[in-house]
């Protein structure tokens, strides 16, 4: 593996699904959704405006209705007209809008379906930490409710089944922690948060591959459900590689 390289250097993601008012895309990880005003760097953003360069140029315009963390992969939906950017949004503000995620996390549950409801706030609020956007379970925290469905167990690692029903900041990672189970890779959430500042200071090392297996948290957006024009559409995404490769490909 080539540790030098940058976090990503090419908008990679493949179209699902589109249509005149919408289009649903696969993203790669680590790609950045937008644009953030602090980097200088290819972002999922800028690879639609190339694709859609036609539609904007008449008219159009490029919505991200749902946004994926960074080192997330997996399906996102774009609105393609201002129509259709405020018939998703109220869809989503509704929670009409139906996600589900792969995981692979460390250990064997002993449950096959388990649901947390732990509400959960930022935790600088009530603990000290070094990482700001770190989040944590608590009871003056937001309500919120993930439910985990397991797919496989392979040895110390297996395959999650995810559906947030709400949109908190790294639900599911923090859920899947609390539940005793962190995903794999999770600089933040998967044990020692000294990971995340150690990425942040020296990028990706041999050290960094051997704790934590995988350069990003392994979690993928895999099946989308939104109401549309009168219809329901729901969009799939299959494991991605690096995922698979953990589980040893069997899945």
């Amino acid at each position: 593996m080539n540790y030098d390289m940058p976090i990503a250097v090419v908008p990679e993601f493949s179209v699902l699904y589109e249509d005149a008012g919408v289009l649903v895309v696969d993203k790669s990880a680590p790609l950045l959704t937008h644009p953030t005003g602090e980097k200088n760097e290819p972002t999922l953003w800028h690879g639609l405006h190339e694709l859609l360069s036609y539609e904007v140029a008449t008219g159009g315009q490029v919505s991200l209705i749902n946004r994926l963390d960074r080192e997330t992969s997996g399906i996102t939906l774009v609105a393609k007209t201002a129509e259709a950017a405020r018939e998703l949004g109220k869809a989503m503000q509704a929670r009409l809008l139906h996600k589900e995620y792969y995981a692979v996390v460390r250990g064997a549950p002993l449950w096959h379906t388990a649901c947390c409801a732990e509400p959960i706030l930022r935790m600088e609020d009530v603990a000290e930490t070094r990482v700001h956007v770190r989040q944590c379970c608590h009871p003056d925290g937001k309500d919120c409710r993930t439910e985990f469905e397991v797919l496989r167990r392979c040895g110390a690692l297996s395959l999650l089944r995810c559906r947030p029903y709400t949109g908190r900041m790294h639900q599911i990672r923090v859920h899947a922690a609390y539940m005793g189970h962190p995903l794999v890779g999770d600089k933040i959430y998967g044990g020692d948060e000294n990971c995340y500042l150690e990425f942040m200071e020296t990028g990706w090392t041999p050290d960094l591959q051997q704790r934590l297996l995988l350069p990003r948290q392994a979690l993928h957006a895999y099946r989308l459900t939104f109401p549309w024009q009168g219809r329901e559409i729901t969009v799939e995404s299959s494991l991605p590689q690096d995922m698979a490769q953990l589980l040893g490909n069997n899945i």
